[in-house]
């Protein structure tokens, strides 16, 4: 297969050596099947594409395929996936690559040739981002690839979701088996002086750099000598070494700025502008008329156009226009591409001839952009640059149409964010277009539900909270009262998912009391559904009950399908039996199937959360696994992943996982998260908090409190008081510990009750208050044991108070309990002259449920208590075992503490050998015990229900640590070392 020919530039690269090195090693190693990704970074100028450029020459040179596409600023305006449509435009343009594009149909996709069957909210991104992946991939099988995308910080926001995917679980994981990996890199550049701290790119970036596969590569600017070298080969003539001096100090290191200082030299009046724009302008102003515009024309379609089009908007014949844009390439202000394009050598020269446009001369120009985008044989996925164009053009019927219409081609590509921006878009010109001109269809209300809608879709609940008070506000006094219901049942369920319950519950009132029961109606059920959310949330059970009951009713008479999978959900707990009971379960998986038959993912994914929460609730911790994940499989195939019941379902696995003592696996996991800003912070990142925490890493203190910044989130605001009292107390400041857990319960009590957490949060700051206790006594303060008795008392009685009034009112489960017999075990510390082993060995067995850590926790005062009733040797096997699982997790905190005690208490290790059993993670054990008896990696993850990537993964860190180079060494030097013992041979 051959490659897709570069753009030749005719200045030279001088300097970049460094870089270059770097970037060929990393396609030296992706050809020998190690695929690998670089993120390019650097200011405006400084020489990103030219230095891709260079490698690209000379992977072409070698024999590799090179894609390359390019992200355009459209300012407010998304095109979703242009940089890949772009990608695959050029693909589909070249019959060398047909037979590879032919196999896989996400490009007829993308490219707005797939068919349109109107359910856009069930569409699956995920299947379009693994046939991405799966077409790369099959490139990179018959040529080494290497994919660029340029200019990163304009990309729109489906783009980054599905080069995250490409990145995290895509074209850069190792197939199963041990086999070579892809024959494929991916490099990608972005401006690092756009990235203000808002920019959408910024934590994306951070959870890139996190991946093993990935690294940054900032390109700096180049010394003065390399400056130097670089204006005095941009000449002919040699330049006087003043010239020389003036330019490399004025261009600070950048290579486009002394490109074009030196352009510059050549004007008529000999002079050097004060400023970039002043230089770009001068070299413009050198054209002839003719060029200037052409030039002035492109600036208009953006950084780059094609020649058809650009041909059709500036009007001249096509010799004219030959000689002007050959003019401008030998001028270096344009260069020519693939497929007939012309693009601006740099997006600096595009935004200087743009901003020198007329007013009037800018707006025609937009037009004729935009007429001939709407005209015959047109790509179907224009809308977003038609609606950009219109707009410009002061059009403003047509850019309303093509904003509504691009907005449908987001939905239907599962890109709520985008859709988002072009309903907003429509709402802003709304007002400004008459009644006349307006598309038939929505009013401006329904059109801000819709906003609501796909705000909420895409993460961004407090928008949708905001939309939907708009769309409250715009309602007239003689509004249809159905649409009146409607805006304010959507405005209690948006406020429901940000935590602000009694608000909720006064609009479910207004809503349900706005529709008469009868007749019966789906907007009365739908009223009457979320008024029984909301009426729950505030604690009026006997409300909801009797809505509930009735609704229901009405729900199966009228056939409203997914209405009675909400309600029945709803009534799980309210009519005994909650999610945590097999009745409670059966309620829900019927609740589940009616909205899987009834089309609707979001009553669906609020089934399977339920489903997976009770199991957490009722310590089936592995139950909950395939439930979260068939949550969030669902959740990916109807675009709604940053909606709250994904994200709830995401923490909830990363819970479990952290619980069970996976504590690798939850740092990789939250690295591949998708994050932005608290809310999905919380969700994403706490676990990888609680796990940092444990192995000594006091900075995540900092970081759960940054969670704390912004609009209140519950979620947030939970995980911050976690790991932040938690944090207190092993600080060992009972005064910190104690005010985090009271003002936390404080900020995350609901309608008067507390959270369920709270014996959580109660029993870790009454570990610091026992602590300072124990040393207070030995000191002889006795006011300040008294002072502190007091504390411990009361928070005591929040623990206890909290494990008997869980979900519903009822007891909490297991892990409830667990931290109870924790919080007595604490307590028995303080009321008695010497801890008591009873109170602790009961908290150990507490915690047999399945929580790794906080029983190891456990057995370490256990072995403290033991000690101190001098049962030495139970101490010592209590330790030991301490030692040994603490060391798997990598809990240093914990061994730190443990090999105090030993000092103290000159405890030894009553284990022979065994010094490298260290060495490995806990769940690494348990892959290499199932490597020796030779399972494969797809066995492997079945046995431990974990996927087979995942698996290899682990393999993967096996070999490395043991510095072995295959599976049959690393179980030999495993035997050897003693990481595992044989396994004991069966009597014959």
């Amino acid at each position: 297969m051959g490659s897709v020919p570069q753009t030749s530039l005719t200045s030279p690269l001088v300097g970049r050596e460094d870089e270059l090195a770097r970037l060929t090693g990393v396609l030296e190693r992706a050809r020998a099947g190690e695929a690998r990704a670089v993120l390019v970074a650097g200011d405006a100028g400084v020489g990103k594409t030219r230095t891709l450029d260079e490698v690209a020459g000379r992977a072409v040179a070698a024999g590799t395929t090179v894609l390359t596409g390019h992200c355009v600023d459209l300012g407010d305006v998304g095109l979703p996936y242009l940089p890949f449509t772009e990608i695959l435009g050029v693909l589909a343009a070249d019959e060398r690559f047909a037979a590879v594009l032919a196999a896989h149909p996400v490009a007829d996709r993308l490219l707005g040739g797939g068919p349109d069957d109107g359910t856009a909210a069930t569409r699956s991104r995920l299947r379009l981002f693994e046939g991405v992946a799966a077409l790369l991939t099959d490139l990179a099988d018959v040529a080494p690839l290497l994919l660029v995308l340029e200019d990163l910080h304009w990309a729109d926001q489906s783009s980054r979701d599905l080069l995250r995917f490409l990145l995290s679980r895509g074209v850069l994981q190792r197939p199963a088996g041990g086999a070579p990996g892809h024959r494929l890199a991916l490099f990608a550049s972005y401006r690092a002086d756009d990235l203000h701290r808002r920019h959408p790119l910024r934590p994306l970036l951070a959870e890139l750099v996190r991946l093993p596969g990935v690294e940054r590569l900032e390109l700096r600017p180049l010394p003065d000598a390399d400056v130097a070298q670089l204006v005095r080969s941009l000449r002919q003539r040699p330049l006087p070494d003043t010239t020389v001096h003036r330019i490399v100090e004025r261009a600070e290191g950048n290579a486009f700025y002394a490109e074009e200082l030196v352009a510059a030299t050549a004007a008529p009046t000999g002079g050097v502008p004060s400023g970039l724009a002043d230089v770009l302008l001068i070299r413009f102003e050198q054209l002839s008329g003719t060029a200037q515009q052409v030039l002035r024309t492109a600036a208009v379609a953006g950084r780059r156009v094609g020649h058809d089009l650009l041909r059709e908007a500036v009007g001249l014949p096509e010799e004219e226009l030959e000689t002007a844009l050959r003019e401008a390439v030998e001028r270096q202000l344009l260069v020519s591409g693939d497929g007939g394009a012309y693009s601006f050598r740099h997006a600096l020269a595009r935004e200087a001839v743009y901003a020198d446009l007329l007013p009037g001369e800018r707006a025609r120009l937009h037009g004729a952009f935009a007429r001939l985008l709407a005209g015959p044989g047109r790509r179907s996925d224009s809308a977003a640059e038609r609606a950009h164009h219109y707009r410009e053009s002061h059009d403003l019927p047509e850019a309303l149409a093509a904003s509504l219409e691009a907005a449908d081609h987001a939905q239907h590509v599962g890109a709520p964010a985008e859709e988002l921006r072009h309903v907003e878009a429509a709402l802003d010109l709304w007002s400004a277009v008459d009644s006349a001109a307006r598309p038939a269809g929505p009013d401006a209300v329904t059109l801000t539900l819709r906003a609501s809608a796909a705000a909420a879709h895409a993460g961004e609940l407090h928008r949708a909270v905001s939309l939907t008070r708009s769309a409250l506000a715009g309602l007239g006094q003689d509004a249809d009262l159905e649409l009146a219901a409607r805006v304010r049942y959507t405005l209690a369920g948006n406020l429901l998912s940000v935590d602000n319950e009694s608000a909720a519950y006064a609009h479910s009132t207004e809503a349900l009391g706005l529709i008469p029961a009868e007749p019966p109606s789906s907007t009365w059920v739908w009223a009457a559904a979320t008024h029984v959310s909301a009426a729950r949330q505030v604690g009026e059970n006997e409300t909801a009950l009797r809505v509930a009951r009735r609704a229901l009713r009405v729900a199966e008479d009228l056939g409203v399908t997914d209405a009675r999978a909400d309600l029945l959900i709803s009534l799980t707990g309210l009519e005994g039996g909650n999610r945590c009971t097999p009745a409670g379960r059966k309620r829900l998986l019927e609740a589940r199937g009616l909205a899987r038959r009834a089309g609707n993912a979001p009553v669906e994914l609020r089934a399977l959360f339920n489903l997976a929460i009770g199991s957490v609730e009722s310590g089936d911790l592995e139950g909950c696994l395939p439930w979260a994940s068939e949550g969030l499989d669902r959740a990916r195939r109807a675009g709604l992943l940053s909606s709250p019941y994904p994200r709830e379902m995401r923490y909830l696995r990363l819970l479990v996982q952290y619980t069970l003592g996976h504590w690798d696996e939850v740092l990789r996991e939250s690295a591949e998260q998708p994050g932005q800003g608290p809310a999905v912070s919380g969700h994403a990142l706490g676990p990888g908090l609680y796990v940092a925490l444990a192995r000594g890493d006091f900075g995540a203190a900092e970081r759960a409190r940054a969670l704390l910044e912004g609009p209140f989130d519950w979620m947030a605001r939970m995980v911050g008081a976690l790991v932040l009292t938690d944090a207190a107390a092993l600080r060992g400041d009972a005064e910190d510990a104690v005010r985090w857990m009271r003002s936390s319960v404080e900020a995350l009590t609901e309608a008067g009750t507390r959270p369920t957490v709270t014996v959580r949060l109660a029993t870790l700051a009454l570990t610091a208050v026992a602590d300072t206790v124990v040393e207070l006594r030995r000191a002889g303060d006795g006011a300040g044991v008294a002072r502190w008795t007091d504390t411990a008392a009361e928070l005591l009685a929040d623990a206890r108070w909290s494990a008997e009034h869980g979900y519903d009112d009822m007891p909490q489960g297991p892990e409830g309990q667990a931290w109870l017999a924790r919080a007595e075990a604490e307590w028995s510390r303080i009321s008695a002259a010497a801890p008591d082993p009873a109170s602790w060995e009961k908290a150990v067995a507490a915690f047999a449920y399945g929580d790794a850590y906080e029983r190891l926790r456990c057995r370490l005062r256990l072995a403290e208590a033991l000690l101190a009733a001098d049962r030495r040797d139970e101490a010592a096997a209590e330790a030991a075992v301490v030692r040994r699982e603490a060391d798997r997790l990598g809990a240093t905190v914990l061994r730190e503490r443990l090999d105090d005690l030993a000092r103290r208490g000159r405890l030894t290790d009553p284990a022979p050998g065994g010094g490298g059993a260290a060495v490995l993670t806990a769940r690494e054990q348990d892959v290499l015990r199932l490597l020796a008896l030779g399972r494969s990696n797809r066995q492997i993850g079945e046995e431990l229900f974990i996927s087979a990537k995942t698996a290899s993964v682990h393999v993967s860190n096996i070999l490395a640590k043991v510095n072995a180079a295959s599976r049959t060494e690393a179980v030999a030097i495993a035997y050897r070392q003693g990481l595992i013992a044989p396994e004991p041979t069966s009597p014959r």
